[in-house]
């Protein structure tokens, strides 16, 4: 299947976006207008897909938190597919468009759909779907490399890149089917002789020192409530991501993922296509199903050939019996636009104590701007926004050897302008956010033994591993006050 549009947007907050790449395909489009006959919506300007776009993600006017078309509750959302929906001469509605966001930037594609436009057939059944979110995938990585933020030069240079790179990947349209997650591969080099047959999807040959990097990151949501009536909700997510740099038209790598004795089983097991052989009691167990004993639990074999490129190796979850920092959140209004603040934030005795970062984001929202904060904190550093209303609790890299922290004071809210606003966090419905990293560990205890990487190659690589454990969507709500059961902050 193939893909009719492809946009990159840039987006910051408070001002316009921009489209800073796009691509069509017009013989794919032509198909397109073959397969909807009459019912056929042409692909709009630039301009108006990026004001279609922004509307439909909530990022077009803040000012303006309803729109009809994007929320009404009548209407069923399908995510990742968003719609979009034309007005003027050529009224309709282009579906699915799939979409991707990380930091700034804005991927999105329109896939082509060979079914018909009503009913709507499932997601789950259109590969071209799949394909596409593959495509936004592989450019994500190619932009910001591991996920972190590249300086403007280097974005700029990747942009740069990207038509050639687009040729590559999606000749005519029709995403391969291994996307490139990194940069594009040099075209210089050689066929080796052999009996080997160089696939079409593997562009060049790894020339000089083998290097096999493997990295595992776990992201941990939580939401947390202080009410014995309603339970915390946590989950941990994790990826394994490698750099095979080894010689060879089709070398021979098994990564091994291995569990403490008293670990939880991985579910959820998604492996990239390039994985030969697995054992299906991996693939089958899930999250929905209740975990029994007869659950496969190690050790995780993933056999592959790699291509050039930066690729994900697999993902997974993970059922974890606490979440890494257990928190306490209390506020009271004492005063007319006066709050008693008391935290506490307690690491947990199974999470080492060593993080890379740590801050706790505490916004005050629908009040006047902060005036007089008096505030203690046990440890660490407190900054105050009072144009924002927002705390910044700075822990530093290290808890206390009681491993718990606290937060007690006033806040009184008589500034001379109004704070920022949020629809949902009204009265003493109020939050903290967690932000935090910890390298050299994951909350689910898989890691990756370097000794037990094996690589079948005439040179003999360096093996690097890593592992590190992060946030988000990590939030403590204010017990005192009525937190939304499903907010629009975090879905588990």
């Amino acid at each position: 299947m193939s893909v009719r549009a492809l946009w990159i947007v840039s987006h910051e907050k408070g001002e316009n976006g921009t489209v800073r790449f796009s691509r069509r395909f017009p013989t794919v489009e032509h198909r397109a207008k073959l397969l909807a006959g009459a019912s056929y919506v042409p692909v709009p300007e630039d301009d108006t897909v990026l004001q279609l776009l922004l509307t439909e993600l909530g990022l077009s006017e803040p000012q303006k938190p309803f729109v009809l078309l994007r929320d009404d509750c009548l209407k069923c959302q399908r995510l990742p597919a968003l719609d979009l929906h034309i007005d003027g001469p050529e009224k309709g509605t282009l579906w699915p468009v799939l979409t991707v966001s990380h930091g700034s930037l804005i991927l999105a594609c329109l896939s082509l759909v060979d079914a018909p436009a009503e009913p709507r057939p499932p997601l789950s059944s259109l590969l071209s779907v799949s394909q596409g979110l593959a495509l936004l995938s592989g450019l994500q990585n190619f932009l910001l490399s591991s996920g972190g933020r590249p300086d403007p030069d280097a974005l700029a240079s990747r942009f740069a890149a990207l038509p050639a790179l687009m040729l590559q990947v999606c000749p005519l349209g029709t995403p391969l089917e291994v996307p490139v997650l990194g940069p594009p591969a040099p075209s210089t080099s050689q066929v080796p002789a052999g009996n080997q047959k160089q696939p079409a999807w593997k562009t060049g040959l790894h020339r000089g020192r083998a290097v096999v990097s493997v990295a595992l990151v776990e992201t941990v949501r939580s939401t947390q409530y202080g009410n014995p009536s309603r339970p915390d909700l946590w989950d941990v997510y994790g990826t394994v991501t490698c750099k095979c740099e080894v010689e060879g038209v089709l070398p021979n790598v098994t990564v091994t993922l291995t569990l403490p004795p008293n670990g939880s089983p991985l579910q959820d097991v998604l492996v990239h296509p390039c994985v030969s052989s697995l054992d299906s009691s991996v693939l089958t167990a899930s999250s929905v199903d209740q975990s029994d004993s007869s659950s496969f639990s190690g050790p995780y074999k993933f056999p592959f050939s790699p291509p050039l490129e930066p690729f994900r190796l697999c993902s997974y979850t993970s059922q974890v019996p606490v979440p890494p920092i257990l928190g306490s959140y209390l506020l009271r209004e004492e005063e007319k636009q006066q709050l008693r603040v008391s935290v506490s934030l307690k690491l947990h005795e199974s999470v080492k104590n060593s993080l890379d970062f740590c801050e706790a984001h505490l916004p005050f929202f629908n009040r006047n701007q902060m005036n007089s904060v008096e505030l203690k904190v046990s440890s660490g550093q407190l900054d105050v926004s009072r144009e924002k209303n927002l705390l910044v609790w700075v822990l530093g890299q290290k808890f206390p050897k009681s491993r718990e922290v606290t937060m007690e004071g006033r806040i009184s809210f008589c500034g001379p302008a109004a704070g920022p606003s949020d629809p949902v966090c009204t009265g003493l419905t109020g939050y903290i956010k967690m932000y935090f990293k910890i390298l050299d560990t994951t909350l689910s205890g898989v890691c990756v033994d370097p000794h037990s990487v094996q690589v079948y190659s005439s040179a003999k690589p360096r093996i690097l591993t890593s592992r590190e454990l992060q946030s988000k969507d990590f939030f403590i709500w204010n017990s005192s006050g009525s937190a939304p059961a499903s907010s629009g902050h975090l879905i588990l």
